[in-house]
């Protein structure tokens, strides 16, 4: 039985990553083609930038960045460059695609992953909380709040954490990843950056954990109703045991599922934040891509982000199984 499911496991790893290169693909073409439709010359952009502006340096830049040639042909020449790992040269910042993101990445992946971490517990326990007796003080007041989180734009939270944390109390850092004009080591740079990401993780935090309350309060009061529930309070089970034990971890695969769709959604999401508290991150960088019209640098951020968003669906896949053996993953 074990080989089996052994086999059958590999063969859904097997079946779902040939999926995921076929959906890299389209999402390459699909990028790819709404980039180049957009209004606008790129070569016009890249000669602006270096103050010559003339039609004879235009058509230099469109030949040094293959912009000369038919769209289908930019399009196979982009897919054979991605397919060896080559996401292009930043005309802006004169550097490999690849290792301007990479040097970017940490910094999104610590904030959204923090945040992502603070709002699916936080969720979960408050929802649970409010769960537990319903129309309550708790539940009354969980509820509000979450709704009072979930309906505030982020970057209006983040402005006004600035304004109180930073600007009146003075308490937090409002601006940036780390001090720059105090060279730290070690412990002391770890603190730094862990106080540089309060605001920001937080601000990113309450509005997905207002999503996780409501979501972990609906589904606990539904699986509550369920006979094998009042089965287990029959044989005298807990209730601690019973709220945890057999109404949480049925409770959980609706959350699981919209986590794992908002893990990958997070570094959309983050470009909002990024831009309130100048955080170097992923967000930050293809807004001013966007600015800059920055294409290769542009597609490389998309295609990141979605390979990250499919590998994020698979991961959720594979806990599905851990919480409950009985779901069947395709």
């Amino acid at each position: 039985m074990s080989t089996k499911r052994n086999w059958s496991l590999g063969g859904v790893l097997a079946r779902r990553v040939f999926k995921m290169a076929m959906m890299v693909l389209a999402i390459i073409v699909v990028n790819f083609t709404l980039i180049h439709a957009a209004p606008g010359d790129p070569a016009s952009a890249m000669a602006g930038q270096s103050g010559q502006a003339d039609e004879q340096f235009m058509q230099q830049l469109r030949v040094q960045f293959g912009l000369d040639k038919p769209l289908p042909v930019q399009l196979w020449i982009y897919i054979k460059q991605v397919l060896t790992l080559d996401l292009g040269m930043s005309h802006r910042l004169q550097r490999p695609v690849l290792s301007v993101i990479f040097e970017r990445f940490p910094a999104t992946i610590l904030l959204t992953g923090t945040a992502f971490l603070l709002a699916l517990l936080g969720g979960i326990t408050l929802g649970v909380k409010a769960s537990r007796r319903p129309g309550g003080l708790a539940d009354n007041l969980i509820m509000a709040v979450s709704l009072i989180f979930y309906a505030t734009p982020l970057f209006w939270v983040g402005i006004l954490l600035v304004l109180i944390f930073g600007m009146w109390l003075n308490w937090l850092p409002t601006f940036g990843m780390m001090t720059v004009d105090v060279p730290l080591h070690g412990m002391a740079l770890v603190a730094d950056i862990a106080r540089h990401a309060v605001l920001p993780v937080v601000t990113l935090a309450v509005f997905y954990s207002a999503v996780y309350i409501r979501l972990t309060r609906a589904s606990m009061m539904e699986v509550a109703t369920q006979p094998f529930v009042r089965t287990a309070i029959a044989k005298g089970a807990s209730d601690s045991r019973v709220t945890w034990r057999h109404i949480l971890r049925n409770a959980l695969l609706p959350v699981i599922t919209l986590a794992g769709i908002q893990a990958g959604h997070l570094i959309g999401g983050s470009v909002l934040v990024e831009t309130v508290f100048a955080w170097p991150g992923i967000g930050s960088l293809a807004f001013e891509a966007l600015l800059a019209r920055d294409y290769d640098l542009l597609l490389g951020i998309f295609l990141c982000t979605s390979v990250l968003v499919l590998v994020f669906n698979l991961l959720t896949d594979l806990v599905y199984l851990a919480v409950d053996p009985r779901v069947q993953v395709l």
